[in-house]
């Protein structure tokens, strides 16, 4: 099966959690901040349940420490 990428824009630390979709890229708001992973394993948590997947699907291809990145879904 080949790879599917997800392209998404993370803000983290904020007030209200939110997944939205424009022009192709998920922008995702989590309350964690991005400090130890806490948010990177909150994106991962929220895209899997806004595309019905489990978690452990996705991986953060690119990005891990910007608030871009590129999901793989395997």
């Amino acid at each position: 099966m080949t790879p599917r990428y997800i392209r998404v824009k993370v803000t983290p630390g904020a007030t209200k959690e939110k997944v939205e979709e424009s022009k192709g890229v998920l922008h995702i708001s989590v309350r964690e901040k991005a400090e130890e992973n806490q948010a990177n394993l909150r994106v991962l948590s929220l895209v899997a349940t806004h595309l019905g997947l489990v978690p452990k699907q996705l991986s953060i291809h690119t990005g891990h420490h910007r608030p871009f990145k590129l999901l793989v879904i395997r």
